[in-house]
């Protein structure tokens, strides 16, 4: 049940942020005092139960164990400036190709505080934020992204595209800049204390703290609203008001978070806005990737425009959000924009289920059935857009043929496809047809 300050629900008190947000249009100093005991109880709520333990060891449970007591004493301290933001605890998981990602793990108290302020950013931001981004906020997907993007290529008849890539977005935030962006619409002085020291709390790792001038909070539930708030200014503000105005034709701006791409009319407006976004990026301390930012022609075939090559009419592909867009005709051999999963992230998931099927092949048969039918549950419900339907249909192929390798190595004698197929009627993979979004 949603928490209330007397009768006034959460929401209500939201709300009235975000009406405070658009009838001022200076930088707001008193948000702070919205943040109250229920506030903290709301993002309690919201905040998940079930991560890893921070640098304190203590979990969730433990820490609802005395829920008013500890809420009380983290407001006043939040309040009066005497809270510290410890620093996240260093974790790696597996990445691809043997390398190890590293992850910052917060303490659950710190992750609550962190929930409440970045709903006040949230009501705010919202406020500001342009159509063109759809990472990190309510009621928008990376579905939502997708679809925006497909639906501007075919009505631009495909044009000139970049795809922009910035290199280790999250790591090089820079914290002076990013405070900067901050007060030209916040000056709130406990919000900005509280977001100062979580940009300056380190990362503990092998017992030693290390800061940076540069990065997001590692791992925390503010880290999202505030990334955005900086690609808000540095990309999206940019590109309505001083890219757009300029360009000889159309040109759009789709962003999730910091994967982005602008699609262009005429190739000279694509190319002049390719030459100077280096710089722009370079004002506010990021870089483009070298080779992953990239211009493709994108037009649609038998135009006549062609890939800017040799005169060569075949279009380009490019990726966006983890699929392949390219240009296919449909069933009455019209062209449409079409997008496959991208062919390195259907060599991820299908490298995880076999690690998984490696470690997992002792266990009992419908143990592993009811775990990879999880598994092809999570890839069909994010790769199964229209036009994907071969990409979701040779996972399965794959994985049938997976499941079948590592179980044949339970024992010398192996396992035939024989013995398999009859194994695959009493323990069924669940396929792209029989598969319905829950």
């Amino acid at each position: 049940m949603e928490e209330t300050s007397g009768s006034e629900p959460i929401s209500t008190r939201l709300e009235r942020i975000a009406t405070l947000a658009r009838q001022v249009r200076t930088p707001l100093t008193t948000l702070a005092h919205h943040i109250d005991l229920e506030w903290l109880r709301e993002a309690h709520r919201r905040t998940r139960k079930d991560g890893a333990r921070g640098v304190d060891g203590q979990s969730a449970d433990e820490y609802a164990t005395h829920l008013e007591d500890n809420l009380r004493s983290l407001l006043e301290r939040a309040k009066s400036g005497t809270y510290r933001a410890p620093p996240v605890r260093r974790a790696y998981i597996p990445k691809d190709k043997g390398e190890m990602r590293p992850l910052g793990i917060p303490t659950f108290e710190d992750k609550v505080l962190q929930r409440a302020v970045a709903m006040v950013l949230e009501a705010v931001y919202e406020e500001e934020f342009l159509d063109c981004s759809y990472g990190f906020r309510p009621g928008r997907s990376a579905h939502d992204a997708l679809d925006a993007l497909g639906r501007e290529a075919y009505k631009m008849g495909g044009g000139w595209l970049i795809e922009v890539d910035i290199r280790k977005y999250f790591d090089s935030i820079d914290h002076g800049r990013l405070r900067e962006v901050l007060r030209g619409r916040i000056r709130d002085g406990v919000i900005e204390r509280l977001i100062g020291k979580w940009l300056n709390a380190g990362v503990l790792e092998e017992g030693a703290v290390r800061r940076s001038d540069s990065g997001s909070p590692q791992g925390g539930v503010v880290s999202p609203v505030l990334s955005n708030i900086f690609l808000h200014e540095v990309l999206d503000v940019w590109f309505r008001r001083d890219v757009l105005p300029r360009l000889r034709g159309r040109g759009h701006l789709v962003r999730y978070a910091d994967d982005a791409v602008m699609l262009f009319e005429h190739e000279e407006d694509a190319r002049r806005v390719m030459a100077v976004l280096p710089q722009r990026m370079g004002k506010y301390g990021l870089t483009l990737h070298p080779e992953k930012t990239r211009l493709v022609a994108f037009n649609r075939p038998g135009s006549g425009k062609g890939d800017g090559g040799e005169g060569s009419d075949k279009p380009g592909t490019f990726n966006f959000l983890g699929f392949t867009f390219h240009w296919g005709k449909g069933f009455q051999g019209k062209w449409w924009v079409k997008a496959r999963t991208a062919s390195d992230r259907f060599s991820r998931s299908l490298r995880s289920i076999s690690e998984w099927c490696r470690a997992h092949r002792h266990e009992p048969l419908e143990a592993q059935q009811q775990a990879l039918n999880a598994k092809l549950r999570g890839h069909y419900g994010y790769y199964g857009r229209k036009g994907n339907r071969e990409r979701l249909w040779a996972m399965l192929h794959w994985v049938t043929r997976t499941w079948h390798r590592w179980l044949s190595r339970r024992s010398q004698r192996g396992l035939s496809w024989a013995v398999m197929n009859l194994l695959l009627r009493r323990y069924p993979l669940l396929g792209p047809s029989s598969w319905r979004p829950a």
